[in-house]
């Protein structure tokens, strides 16, 4: 485990498994998706400590770095900062002190979001997708609205209640002032410039979805269908947290995305070396 400090605030992260390859360099495009270093992000009032049921099956052979966004878990809840744009910045200093110049990035919910965040500002920056339990963003001003007015009642619990408005969660944290304001900043949405940006990924994307997570049933399946070449899995008997509710399930959902994402790369590379 180890910490960043970016602009005066301290991200905590931790990198498993190998050193794997980065992708830079004379023949990066050969190297596989398989090998490459995965940057996984957790979804809203979670931490890193969420991807424990996957680490030992997602870190053999590659990296994977994970970490606690700000306001969550062992990273600083600044007085300000609380922004998408930020969060994206941070993902991208992490990459910087990984030394990974290209990745597989992926995140569950917020997470997840945030990840099409990441490609839309550092495209060359993203070798593949993992969508897990998420959704695009609105772009439609009222449903946008009606998804901030629940982020901002979420923050208002915490302010009112404490970690206690968090449930099980809530010993990983500590403080409800942080994770308020990233529901405040980090959580609202300010426009559709995500949304838009889906049919213009050329990359491999997978899109995962618990079959009884309902409310991001109709996002995964928008998403996978505005991607181009978007794989979709659903696993059964798991709910939004689909990596912890059925972690064997999802572990070859991913891994098996990978791997067709490395013969994908490999065959790309013979056609440009050819």
């Amino acid at each position: 485990m180890a910490d960043l400090v970016r602009d005066g605030v301290r991200l905590h992260y931790d990198v498993a498994g190998g050193p794997g390859a980065d992708g830079a360099g004379a023949g990066g495009a050969a190297r596989s998706a398989g090998g490459l270093p995965l940057l996984l992000s957790h979804g809203f009032g979670a931490t890193s400590l969420m991807w424990a049921p996957n680490l030992p099956a997602l870190a053999a052979g590659r990296r994977v770095i994970t970490w606690d966004m700000r306001g969550h878990g062992r990273s600083d809840s600044p007085r300000s900062g609380y922004t998408q744009r930020a969060c994206v910045a941070d993902m991208a200093a992490l990459l910087d002190a990984c030394g990974v110049s290209r990745a597989v990035v992926g995140g569950l919910s917020l997470g997840g979001y945030l990840s099409l965040a990441f490609r839309l500002a550092h495209p060359e920056r993203v070798a593949a997708l993992l969508l897990f339990d998420t959704g695009p963003g609105f772009r439609n001003d009222t449903a946008r609205q009606a998804w901030n007015d629940r982020a901002l009642a979420t923050a208002g619990r915490l302010e009112r209640d404490g970690l206690a408005a968090i449930g099980d969660a809530a010993g990983q944290h500590s403080s409800p002032y942080g994770l308020a304001q990233a529901a405040r900043g980090m959580l609202t949405q300010r426009d559709g410039r995500v949304i838009d940006s889906l049919p213009a990924i050329d990359v491999p994307v997978l899109v995962l979805v618990g079959a009884e997570d309902r409310p991001f049933l109709a996002a995964a399946d928008y998403i996978a269908a505005k991607v181009p070449g978007a794989r979709k899995s659903v696993i059964p008997g798991a709910g939004h947290a689909a990596n912890s509710d059925q972690p064997d399930l999802f572990n070859q959902a991913v891994l098996s995305f990978l791997a067709e994402a490395c013969e994908a790369a490999g065959e790309a590379a013979g056609e440009e070396a050819g």
